[in-house]
């Protein structure tokens, strides 16, 4: 089974609700977040974690998981701004689903903000 490295940027109350998972499976998104975004390169992921999570937050984390590559297949990387602006769009009901294709534990490769050892 082959897998793809992707991450997710994330404030500290969705850090605390995948550390409640076991470290194994993402939060379900509110009602106003209809996309789970997760995005294919570690300099996009600190970008976000570092310049919106901290001032939304006071502090963000940089997450980093292995997905099968052959699940991911149904879903079209993404541009969002430059060449290095990529993620992917998963529907919010598809999250689930998502999750169990998530291969081992998410793990913190990054911290910034409030209360964290890097800014």
């Amino acid at each position: 089974m082959k897998t793809t490295t992707l991450y997710r940027p994330v404030g500290p109350k969705e850090l605390a609700l995948i550390g409640d998972s076991g470290w194994k499976e993402f939060p379900p998104r509110l009602p106003d977040q209809p996309i789970f975004y997760p995005v294919m390169n570690e300099d996009y992921a600190i970008q976000i974690a570092r310049d919106w999570n901290v001032p939304a937050s006071g502090s963000g984390y940089v997450t980093r998981f292995e997905v099968q590559m052959d699940f991911l297949a149904r879903y079209q990387g993404q541009v969002v701004g430059g060449a290095m602006h990529r993620e992917l769009w998963v529907p919010a009901e598809e999250l689930a689903e998502f999750n169990r294709h998530i291969v081992g534990r998410i793990e913190v490769i990054q911290c910034f903000g409030v209360g964290t050892t890097q800014s």
